[in-house]
């Protein structure tokens, strides 16, 4: 009997912790409404605009896919280029990137081009396209083609049959991730920002920019000071050896006088001025002082987008010293850079050129006001890098007519250097 009611009482027991689970419960529910909605995929070209002077050609035709672009032109002489543009639009609803581009010639990837052949496939201003570039929903970015027969070449690079070129390009749009960029488009030099110019520069594409275009920047203690382009080009001398590099490639100098500082110290204990020309620019106060004082005051976007310039310089007449290269990221110009002066005491004046502002505005020897700069609204002297071969103190300078002269080393004149982008 006593067995029995211990069974029943657990029997009881485990039924009541059975129900009391069932008494507590909870129910967790997740609800809600998601709508999808619709997009399109649509990218295409459009648009195909042939550009005035190209030879007469078959007019780019569009596929019905409008994918493709085709055109056949017959290049006669040197000089003759056809050349046109065409639309690539973003008419759907998703942004889109390019993912792989390629170019061929006669079905090979282009590593080279014949001598005799110009050959581009470029945005509407020259930009490179390239990977991961975005193209935006809505948007439009315009190609430029562009073909021709070269027409400075020599007789040995000229095709001795008729050739046959089959040329493509074409690009790869897939949907836009988080490695698209935006194509960097530049506008003005005075307008655009300093990232955009570095960028624009480095790619070579610089026909936004004209040589004169000016800018202003803030450079704190020294107020707001104006750049202009004083050289686009790189002539073929720029690459011989020894050559400075100071008037080739884009550079940039300031129109006025930034401040004023001396060439090198003057020496009161003794007869003699200080260092004079003694080591000429590389050794004097005033290369310190440019790369250290003035370069530090440059708005910081800029600084990144300097580059250390090979500078050559001449040397006075003290006994072994021959001319000196520096790196340099900013200098001052020389004599024959500004009034392309070649009849000085000036040593290295055969290791440069004169820089393509000065050339289109005419500045010479005898036609100088081109070369007048100022501080505070009036014309004030400023100093120049090169050396007067002919004694130990002195170094060239612009006067405040526009004129070259030279002077002592330990006057306080104008400074008012140049630095390249590249």
């Amino acid at each position: 009997m006593q067995r029995r009611y211990l069974f029943m009482v657990l029997i009881i027991l485990l039924l009541s912790i059975s129900l009391g689970y069932a008494l507590l419960s909870t129910n967790l529910n997740i609800v809600g409404t998601t709508v999808v909605k619709d997009n399109k995929w649509d990218i295409y070209f459009d648009n195909v605009q042939v550009k005035s002077g190209s030879v007469t050609a078959s007019t780019p035709a569009i596929d019905t896919a409008k994918t493709t672009v085709s055109y056949s032109v017959n290049l006669n002489l040197p000089g003759d280029y056809f050349e046109f543009t065409v639309d690539a639009k973003n008419a759907g609803t998703i942004d889109g990137m390019i993912s792989a581009i390629s170019n061929k010639l006669n079905g090979t990837e282009i590593n080279t081009l014949p001598n005799y052949l110009e050959y581009s496939v470029s945005y509407f201003d020259g930009v490179t396209i390239q990977n991961n570039h975005l193209l935006e929903a809505g948007k439009t970015e315009t190609y430029k083609v562009r073909v021709g027969y070269k027409k400075d070449i020599t007789k040995d690079d000229l095709p001795s049959t008729e050739q046959t070129l089959n040329l493509s390009f074409s690009v790869t749009y897939v949907q836009a991730d988080d490695n698209a960029v935006k194509p960097v488009h530049p506008e003005s030099f005075e307008t655009d920002s300093w990232e955009t110019i570095i960028s624009v520069v480095k790619t070579g594409n610089t026909s936004a920019y004209n040589v004169g275009d000016t800018k202003t920047i803030d450079m704190g203690t020294f107020g707001t000071q104006t750049l202009r382009i004083a050289n686009k080009s790189t002539p073929a001398e720029c690459s011989t050896e020894g050559f400075s590099q100071t008037a080739c490639g884009f550079v940039i100098e300031f129109t006025d006088i930034v401040t004023s500082h001396r060439m090198n110290p003057y020496d009161s204990s003794s007869t003699s001025i200080g260092n004079g020309n003694i080591g000429g620019w590389p050794a004097s106060e005033m290369r310190t002082y440019v790369n250290a004082d003035i370069y530090n005051a440059l708005p910081q976007e800029l600084k990144d987008g300097i580059i250390e310039t090979t500078v050559v310089s001449g040397h006075g007449s003290t006994s072994g010293e021959t001319n000196f290269t520096t790196p340099d990221k900013l200098y001052l110009l020389s004599a024959r850079e500004v009034w392309n002066y070649t009849g000085i005491y000036d040593t290295a004046q055969g290791q440069t050129r004169q820089l393509d502002y000065y050339e289109s505005i005419g500045v010479t020897t005898s036609s100088y006001a081109g070369a007048i700069k100022k501080s505070n609204n009036s014309n004030k002297s400023w100093w120049l890098r090169s050396a007067y071969s002919n004694n130990t103190s002195y170094f060239y300078y612009g006067n405040s007519t526009g004129d070259c002269n030279s002077r002592s080393s330990y006057g306080a004149y104008g400074v008012s250097p140049a630095f390249r982008i590249g």
